[in-house]
């Protein structure tokens, strides 16, 4: 369908060039045989040339004689039928990229409604452009919800899933698949934005697990309330960052390097235990032996963290 698509449009645009060639070619026409064959100057043969070919009813420079009033005749029959092929065409045009802005649209819906468990993010600024590069390192699927044209382009550009449209919109929400997602991020630069979206999205999925950004602290309560399961202050974050830097540089460059990216020589991995056919100890799964990785932490079924377990340490399914 898209190659069919892709050549009907490739034919339309040749069609426009071919339009554009005619007029062009039938303008020079006019303009020598008023020129040559009538003795007209340049600037009057020009001006006879475009009321003639506009058929806007002006009279002649001076008058015709028979040979004169044919060429003028066909010049005009000429450029109807060539000034009504340009129309259609560029009627043809336009409808034809509507039809495939429509069908692309259509097949970007259909894989979004093929999604399970997937991520949506509110906004492609700073945050949701992070946000987005870090699902995409880690093959997560995710689509984004962004106003502005100019970032649907891109996003289109970069193959990227998204729906334009309000993200304090239902409609705008289940077209993106909030009935079958599992994470909601939450980054526009309005906080009553993001408490608007994370109400609307808890009553569309109440088992939506919502990341929210923050810009004021007077919003981190109200988020919470309208149902946000973590709510991050960018701008607070980076000063700690920076501050910590400054009292522990060597701490805080060493857990930098503990990145979740796979981009750095040390990595911090999240594993979750499942199918366990009876309590383990950390030795009897040989995680190091198999892997080469060493458990830095433990997380109980009761949410408590176990920091640097012993490897004689049992763990259990879903631990």
């Amino acid at each position: 369908m898209s190659k069919n698509v892709d050549h009907q449009n490739e034919y339309l645009r040749s069609g426009l060039w071919k339009s554009l060639m005619l007029i062009s070619v039938l303008i020079l026409i006019g303009i020598s045989g008023y020129y040559f064959f009538f003795g007209y100057s340049i600037i009057d043969a020009f001006y006879m040339t475009i009321i003639t070919v506009g058929t806007v009813g002006f009279g002649e420079v001076s008058p015709l004689n028979d040979f004169g009033k044919i060429f003028t005749s066909l010049l005009i029959l000429f450029s109807i039928f060539i000034f009504a092929y340009a129309v259609t065409t560029i009627s043809a045009y336009l409808v034809s990229i509507n039809s495939i802005l429509d069908y692309k649209k259509r097949k970007m819906q259909q894989k979004i409604n093929t999604l399970k468990n997937h991520v949506i993010i509110c906004g492609y600024g700073r945050n949701g452009k992070q946000a987005a590069a870090k699902l995409r390192s880690y093959n997560r699927q995710f689509v984004i919800i962004e106003q502005k044209k100019e970032i649907i382009k891109i996003l289109n550009q970069e193959g990227i899933l998204n729906i334009e449209g309000n993200a304090t919109d239902d409609e705008t929400l289940i077209k993106a698949g909030i009935s079958h997602a599992s994470f909601l991020i939450t980054s526009l630069p309005s906080d009553s934005d993001n408490v608007f979206i994370t109400l609307t999205a808890k009553q569309l999925n109440s088992k939506l697990s919502i990341y929210s950004r923050a810009s004021e602290e007077s919003s981190l309560k109200k988020l919470k309330i309208a149902g946000a399961d973590h709510v991050i202050m960018p701008d607070k974050i980076g000063g700690d960052h920076m501050a910590s830097l400054i009292v522990a540089p060597d701490l805080i460059e060493f857990l930098d390097n503990l990145s979740a990216s796979t981009a750095g020589t040390m990595n911090v991995q999240e594993i979750m235990l499942t199918n366990l056919p009876q309590i383990k100890t950390i030795r009897d799964l040989h995680i190091r032996e198999n892997t080469g990785c060493t458990v830095i932490g433990y997380k109980m079924e009761n949410g408590e963290y176990i920091v640097n377990p012993d490897i004689d340490f049992q763990v259990k399914t879903d631990g």
